[in-house]
């Protein structure tokens, strides 16, 4: 898509949501079923957020939707006060729906970053759309284009800071990277506002009990 496209598409959106297998990380999992995160691709959301609010005047909201129980995932979303984790939720679309109604979100108000077969019932319904490329299946990359649900494909992989990379270009997308970044650099007032309120909410956890989505925090 062309830039101007994609920077249409950016200013709609209001709320930022995240694959965690694949695309915080290169899917590979620990003795205990969790896969990491890296500080690389957390100071790019963060940047991403604060740009968004440099923007737009308010915080946009933020939330994590995996198939997966991921202890990571959660120590992630709470450290960085993310609105929503969606865990051990199969069917990711009606987790994106929950998300919406609960925020007041219209669907094309949800960027969503994705790397596999299981986001693209997501990625068919969101305003702008981020997949993280892997050289092993061309044909699913491939087949993602071409059914339009892929607005932007990075060039890393999720092992390679790929959520780095897509956090860059939409903040320089915005025409707001310079200020962006200085702001962080100096801990400007406004950087200082952003982060006092950014570290007010708290995470909520929702997960399938009895095939309904309930909030409930992972053990």
């Amino acid at each position: 898509m062309e830039p101007a496209a994609l920077q249409e598409k950016l200013f709609k959106i209001k709320a930022y949501v995240f694959d965690w297998d694949g695309v915080f990380n290169n899917g590979e999992k620990d003795e205990n079923g969790s896969s990491r995160f890296n500080e690389v691709d957390s100071m790019g959301l963060n940047m991403l957020r604060f740009n968004h609010y440099l923007r737009r005047g308010v915080h946009p909201l933020t939330g994590i939707i995996t198939g997966e129980t991921n202890n990571a995932a959660f120590i992630l979303a709470k450290r960085e006060h993310f609105h929503a984790v969606y865990y051990n939720t199969k069917n990711k679309r009606d987790a994106l729906l929950h998300f919406c109604a609960g925020n007041n979100l219209e669907l094309h108000e949800v960027a969503y970053f994705f790397d596999d077969v299981t986001d693209l019932s997501i990625a068919e319904l969101c305003g702008l759309r981020i997949m993280v490329s892997r050289r092993c299946n061309p044909m699913l990359l491939n087949l993602s284009i071409e059914n339009k649900w892929v607005d932007y494909l990075t060039y890393a992989d999720g092992g390679n800071n790929a959520l780095r990379e897509a956090s860059e270009l939409l903040i320089g997308l915005s025409e707001r990277y310079s200020d962006t970044i200085l702001q962080r650099v100096h801990n400007s007032d406004g950087y200082q506002v952003f982060i006092r309120a950014r570290n007010i909410p708290a995470t909520a956890f929702y997960t399938l009990v009895e095939s309904k989505i309930t909030e409930q925090h992972p053990r």
